[in-house]
């Protein structure tokens, strides 16, 4: 992994809310991940990805205010809030950096450790030059079967997202 560079663009990928519009576990994690990765660079820019799931509001602007409140610049968070899947975030998020003039650079992503392989896969797929931030060393749930059900779910999910976004790639729509 190339080592971050000033002004480095970390995606950070959804995860749920809860009913009453709190961070899950998961997106606090995310958050806290993409954060001390950006930390250590300085002047990181980050991308929370990620529309309105079962409860609203959506799961980008959940991760903005957890950024502000660790004191992130507004003028450091570029919203992305209508994905709603690992694909068509990361579609969304190619037509955010490309209107910044980001897509360019390095772009990290920062996510659970279970389903980080697929954010970076799907992103160098979209084209884009895309590296893990290291994602927290803990489980993503205290429950075994969730975890499991996870991990088993990025079995079918990877090929198939993949298959999808190099198929949308050579037909020029990514």
């Amino acid at each position: 992994m190339p080592p971050p560079k000033p002004g480095a663009v970390i995606v950070i990928f959804g995860a749920a809310v809860r009913p009453d519009g709190s961070p899950s576990t998961a997106l606090r994690r995310r958050v806290q991940a993409a954060f001390a990765f950006g930390r250590v660079q300085g002047d990181a820019i980050y991308v929370p990805t990620g529309g309105v799931g079962r409860h609203g509001p959506s799961e980008a602007s959940v991760m903005a205010r957890l950024l502000r409140e660790r004191g992130v610049p507004e003028e450091n968070i570029l919203l992305e809030d209508t994905g709603t899947s690992t694909l068509t975030s990361t579609r969304a998020v190619l037509r955010v950096l490309r209107v910044h003039g980001r897509h360019l650079r390095p772009v990290y992503a920062a996510s659970s450790a279970y389903h980080l392989l697929r954010c970076v896969v799907l992103m160098r797929l979209a084209g884009l030059d895309a590296w893990a931030c290291p994602a927290r060393r803990s489980p993503a749930s205290g429950h075994f079967g969730k975890r499991w059900y996870w991990r088993l779910r990025e079995v079918v999910a990877l090929p198939v997202d993949s298959a999808i976004m190099a198929a949308l790639r050579v037909l020029g729509r990514v």
